[in-house]
């Protein structure tokens, strides 16, 4: 069976990139590991950058997985495509391309949450495109009204 990784960040477009995974799984009999990255808060001090001591970790990491779950959920997947949830910690492309090892196929999103407006390709697809173990499809976003 192929698999397919696709990043999940609750974005429109990553909602979309799932939506484009499952209907490829759904023809390659492929199963969907949809993969999240989440890290933990930071405190600058000064030039430093420190992790904060005050945040219950494992409350936060909780919340991005009832995200992630809530995410999939909600989108159309048919009984026939297994929808794998994966939240790893760490950076998104860094999670993605290590997800992606041994994969058939990695599908993003054009834009996440985050970045700078006028960039053609958010930081994430531009740095699994270019070093993706696997093929990389980049999903523009849905028009408007088909969200």
């Amino acid at each position: 069976m192929e698999r397919i990784v696709v990043g999940v960040d609750g974005s429109p477009n990553s909602r979309a990139a799932l939506a484009y995974a499952v209907e490829e799984a759904t023809r390659r009999d492929a199963r969907v590991d949809a993969v999240m990255a989440w890290h933990r808060p930071y405190a600058s001090g000064g030039d430093v950058w420190m992790p904060t001591m005050n945040f219950d970790i494992e409350s936060i990491e909780q919340g991005y997985r009832s995200q992630l779950e809530k995410i999939i959920a909600h989108a159309n997947i048919p009984d026939s495509v297994v929808v794998e949830p994966i939240l790893v910690e760490g950076t998104s492309s860094h999670s993605l391309l290590s997800a992606a090892k041994g994969a058939d196929l990695l599908v993003v999103g054009k834009r996440g949450h985050g970045g700078f407006l006028g960039l053609l390709l958010g930081s994430v697809s531009h740095q699994v495109a270019a070093h993706a173990p696997c093929p990389v499809v980049i999903v523009p976003p849905a028009p408007h009204g088909e969200r």
